[in-house]
């Protein structure tokens, strides 16, 4: 893949988690934990939990590096913590949680992404 159509891809992807973006059998893993979301249905499960239960958030993109078949994105989880996650507890006030991904892609899709999320922000 060139840079500007990885570009293309990720841009469309960022728009709101586009899942049409994703192969069929993407692997996204939480690298603090080691776990993983195999295929299309675990991926939008974790979406679910993370932005739905476990918080009441969205994401803002900071910065986005890209490169032939990659991708880097800098964000910001911006919310309300709703449940306990990695033994904090929740607060229900406002979070700002930095945290970054790495994306894999090949044939116009992201196949892979590694997400470190900074879960000492929540304390």
């Amino acid at each position: 893949m060139t840079p500007e159509r990885t570009r293309e891809v990720m841009m469309a992807y960022l728009e709101g988690h586009d899942v049409s973006r994703l192969a069929e059998n993407a692997v996204f893993t939480i690298m603090a934990t080691g776990q993983e979301s195999r295929g299309l249905a675990a991926i939008n499960q974790m979406f679910h939990y993370f932005y739905v239960e476990a918080f009441d958030a969205t994401y803002n993109v900071k910065q986005t590096i890209i490169a032939a078949g990659q991708a880097v994105c800098e964000m910001e989880l911006v919310g309300r913590q709703l449940m306990e996650v990695s033994g904090i507890p929740p607060t229900n006030k406002e979070v700002r949680v930095p945290f970054c991904v790495v994306y894999e892609l090949d044939n116009d899709l992201i196949t892979q992404a590694r997400i470190y999320f900074e879960t000492d922000a929540l304390r």
